[in-house]
C-alpha cells in the first residue's frame, strides 16, 4: 500500500482513539453526575446524565466502528496509538464498574421504595409471584386501603 495513504490512516487512527478518549473522560464525568444525582435522589439531574450517558455510548460506537475500519488497513498501529488505546480500555473498565455500582444504588433505592409501599399498603413483599395454580398474583394494595 502507498506510503503516503498509511500515514494519512494512521493520523486518521490517531485522531479516532483521541476523540474516544476524550469521549471515555466524558463518560466517565456523566457517570459521576449520574452518581451525585442518585446519592441527592435528584430525578432531573439523573435523566440528564442518563441523556449523556447514552449519547457518549452512540458516539464511542461509531468512532469504535472508524477505528475497527482504521487497523484494519493499516499495516501497523504505532505505540503511541497502541498506548493511547490501552488507555481507552482502561478507562473504559472503570466507567463499566462506576456504571455497575449505579445499578447497584438504584436496585437498593428501588426495592427500599416498593418495601415502603408493601408497608403503605398493607401488602405482603411477595407481590407480584406465581402462585401454585402458575397464576401470577399481584399484589392488591388499594384492598386494605379501602378497607381503612
Amino acid at each position: 500500500m502507498d506510503t503516503g495513504l498509511q500515514v494519512e490512516l494512521s493520523d486518521t487512527l490517531s485522531a479516532v482513539i483521541g476523540d474516544m478518549r476524550q469521549a471515555v473522560a466524558q463518560l466517565n464525568d456523566a457517570l459521576g453526575a449520574e452518581r451525585a444525582a442518585l446519592n441527592r435522589a435528584d430525578a432531573e439531574a439523573l435523566d440528564r446524565a442518563g441523556e449523556a450517558k447514552q449519547a457518549l455510548m452512540r458516539r464511542l460506537e461509531q468512532l469504535d466502528v472508524e477505528r475497527v475500519q482504521l487497523t484494519q488497513n493499516l499495516q501497523t498501529p504505532s505505540s503511541q496509538q497502541q498506548e493511547a488505546w490501552a488507555d481507552v480500555l482502561q478507562t473504559l473498565a472503570a466507567c463499566q464498574h462506576a456504571n455497575q455500582r449505579n445499578g447497584s444504588i438504584v436496585g437498593q433505592q428501588l426495592s427500599q421504595i416498593r418495601h415502603a409501599l408493601s408497608v403503605l399498603t398493607g401488602g405482603k413483599d411477595e407481590a407480584n409471584l406465581y402462585g401454585p395454580a402458575g397464576i401470577l398474583s399481584g399484589g392488591y394494595r388499594s384492598l386494605p386501603l379501602a378497607e381503612a
